[in-house]
């Protein structure tokens, strides 16, 4: 069955969340320098070096990208969880390793 719009907004906007309070717990228990700008369907994060990396959703494609200094990334729901279409690899873990990565900064979801 296909997922609808509300329930794709719901979704993402769960794992946004989600990413913000595990960045905030950082920032208070690790001083981390990060900051989070979180508009519409976009979560952006700046680290302390200017660096970015931009969360976005896409709804016609019930998709959510990721763009990190490393390159970009494109995640669709499949079995209950968000994975990447070329590697196959898990949204959660691979924004942990991207942002520790990018802003040296360890999350905990």
């Amino acid at each position: 069955m296909a997922m609808t719009d509300t329930e794709f907004h719901q979704l993402a906007d769960d794992m946004f969340q989600a990413i913000e309070n595990a960045i905030e717990t950082a920032i208070d228990e690790q001083d981390a320098d990060v900051d989070i700008d979180a508009s519409g369907n976009v979560l952006q994060l700046e680290f302390v070096d200017g660096s970015k990396i931009v969360i976005n959703k896409q709804e016609p494609l019930h998709e959510i990208w990721v763009a990190t200094r490393f390159g970009g990334y494109h995640f669709g729901f499949v079995e209950g969880k968000w994975m990447d279409g070329r590697n196959g690899g898990e949204f959660m873990p691979f924004v942990q390793e991207s942002i520790a990565r990018q802003g040296g900064i360890e999350l905990s979801f």
